[in-house]
């Protein structure tokens, strides 16, 4: 580097004469070099790690939205999903209910049927033992008032 400025000052003070409109000596293609270097220097330095650094979080932008619509999709997958349960969970309770309504006015019907049953059972055998008693109760008292009749019949003949 320092040939190529030795070489642009040596074709300065050498040459041409100055203050016209353009100096085409050495300086042109030493100041292109320059520009060139220091778009190379500044590229590999600067740019490139940062149009990296650019490109990996728009990388990971990219891949998070991705992940959140999945995600997203899924959550709202599980949430139709838990919907179709609970309301299947609430046709089954309901059914449930109902056959326990059932069951237990079934079962009340049948215990009061029963009930009936003994109660009237309870009256027929109560019917019949005080039917029983008041025939052994009117046997008994034809007994008596047959005996008293005979009795009256005896003491009227006696007197007479």
């Amino acid at each position: 580097m320092t040939s190529w400025l030795l070489l642009a000052e040596a074709g300065a003070t050498a040459g041409s004469p100055e203050g016209g409109l353009f100096d085409l000596d050495a300086t042109l293609p030493l100041m292109a070099l320059q520009v060139v270097i220091l778009t190379f220097i500044l590229n590999s330095l600067f740019f490139r790690p940062v149009g990296k650094a650019v490109e990996d979080r728009e990388g990971y932008i990219a891949t998070s939205r991705t992940q959140a619509k999945e995600k997203l999709a899924q959550a709202e997958r599980l949430e139709a999903d838990l919907k179709e349960q609970l309301k299947g969970a609430r046709l089954e309770a309901q059914k449930v209910i109902l056959e326990a309504e059932q069951d237990s006015d079934r079962l009340y019907r049948e215990a009061l049927a029963v009930a009936q049953a003994e109660a009237i059972a309870s009256r027929e055998s109560a019917r019949s033992k005080i039917d029983a008693q008041r025939a052994e109760a009117l046997s008994v008292l034809e007994a008596d008032a047959d005996r008293l009749a005979d009795l009256i019949v005896d003491r009227l003949l006696t007197a007479s």
